[in-house]
């Protein structure tokens, strides 16, 4: 039916292109139309002398975003976009866009998030945007890419659950049949039951749900996580492997994307430089209470202060490891000549965290202990529990959000700009 317009070349004779109309101006005698495609723009010049009156009549009457089909001769012009034209021998309106536009395409007027984000497939028709769905295709691509050369296998774990991974009433429940259920918040439970089923390297790319009540730039209530598990490896062959995960996507972004960089107009795009230091967590609460207003205690969470605070401190992307055992998941294991710290650790971009990990605790009566230590209820988790009775390897793994990272590596604002459809707090639709 067509080409697409990246395969016009000043070198073609004649092309025939569908896409939307980008912009439209009228000269009088001469009318100009930029045609966009996912591949690019071209301009359609019409000479008004030189052309047929139905294609006049098309022309004058096109509105910007409907979808035409153009053929015709293909000429040299330096100053059109890509350094060709079209001039139209059959113009065609397939789809006729109704005006005006609840956003402008072009990016002349500038349009508020939300406002985007309620006519996202209009958002995403801008270049711009259009390009930050690309890259996020080309880091989904590395990662399978990484993980399968690495000799992991992909799994598909449950998305509705009887019990919460980690405890806590951050679940969304919902109606299943005569049963109490939740959307899951993490394939946690079910990638470390692969382990024990002696499958040893595991990954899954998948939505999480947590229903908390934040309305910040870096939460989503559905996200897509990037999660991994290995059999006979303690936490620092996983944050070898998350390391080199991390700079190989980076590659394929800088490798493969160079349009879709330009397009985003960044300021610079750089593979991050390994190794990624480790910062222990006693350490970055130091740095933290000497570059912050807010007191942190050794015992307390990092928040977006003292994220923001260390990030600054440290420059780059880093793991800051050795936490506090009561401040991790019961399945964090601690170290056996201090219990009070455990194998557990973060990867940080200097915005924020990426990624959560640890070894993991593979025995069963510690595991048992944990869970209670943690004031829940061993019963709850008894399908988790069993497979620890029958043979489990040690193991570690990670789970690196993938939002986060589109948004980190390219520098948006906000991360509902790394998802085409956010669910928030407030956001159900569209």
């Amino acid at each position: 039916m067509r080409i697409p317009v990246r395969e016009v070349t000043p070198g073609c004779e004649t092309a025939e292109i569908c896409g939307f109309v980008h912009e439209v101006r009228d000269l009088g005698g001469l009318a100009f139309l930029l045609v966009r495609d996912r591949t690019g723009i071209i301009q359609v010049t019409v000479p008004k002398k030189k052309v047929a009156p139905h294609i006049i009549d098309a022309v004058r009457d096109v509105s910007r975003e409907s979808v035409v089909r153009v053929k015709g001769t293909v000429r040299a012009i330096d100053k059109a976009p890509g350094g060709r034209e079209i001039i139209p021998e059959v113009f065609e309106v397939i789809s006729k866009s109704e005006s005006p536009l609840p956003l402008d395409v072009a990016e002349k007027v500038p349009a508020e998030l939300d406002t985007r984000l309620d006519s996202r497939f209009l958002d995403a028709r801008r270049p711009r945007v259009a390009a930050v769905f690309h890259i996020r295709s080309a880091v989904a691509q590395a990662v399978h890419e990484y993980l399968f050369s690495a000799g992991f296998v992909n799994i598909t774990t449950p998305k509705i659950v009887a019990a919460a991974t980690e405890g806590g009433t951050e679940l969304f429940p919902i109606a299943y049949f005569e049963k109490e259920a939740f959307l899951n918040q993490s394939p946690q439970l079910y990638k470390q039951m692969m382990i024990g089923a002696g499958f040893e390297k595991v990954f899954e790319i998948g939505p999480i749900f947590r229903a908390e009540e934040h309305n910040t730039t870096k939460h989503l209530n559905e996200a897509t996580s990037i999660d991994l598990e290995m059999a006979f490896a303690d936490q620092n062959t996983v944050m070898e492997i998350l390391e080199d995960l991390i700079v190989s996507v980076y590659r394929k972004v800088e490798k493969d994307c160079g349009p879709f960089l330009e397009a985003m107009e960044l300021d610079g795009f750089s593979v991050p430089k390994t190794p990624f230091p480790r910062l222990p967590y006693a350490e970055a609460i130091e740095i933290a209470g000497k570059k912050t207003d807010e007191p942190i205690r050794y015992g307390d969470d990092i928040g977006t202060a003292a994220e923001k605070a260390i990030g600054e401190e440290m420059g780059g992307h880093y793991f800051i490891v050795d936490w506090p055992t009561a401040i991790k998941p019961y399945y964090a294991m601690p170290y056996e000549d201090d219990p009070s710290i455990c194998r557990a650790f973060d990867l940080m971009h200097p915005r924020m965290e990426l990624s959560s990990g640890a070894q993991r605790v593979h025995q069963y009566d510690l595991l048992v202990a944990q869970i209670r230590e943690k004031g829940l209820n061993p019963e709850s988790f008894s399908f988790y529990l069993t497979p620890f009775r029958y043979g489990m390897p040690p193991h570690a793994g990670w789970g690196l959000g993938m939002e986060r990272l589109v948004m980190t590596m390219l520098g948006l604002p906000n991360i509902r700009e790394a998802v085409l459809f956010p669910r928030d707090r407030h956001r159900l639709v569209p």
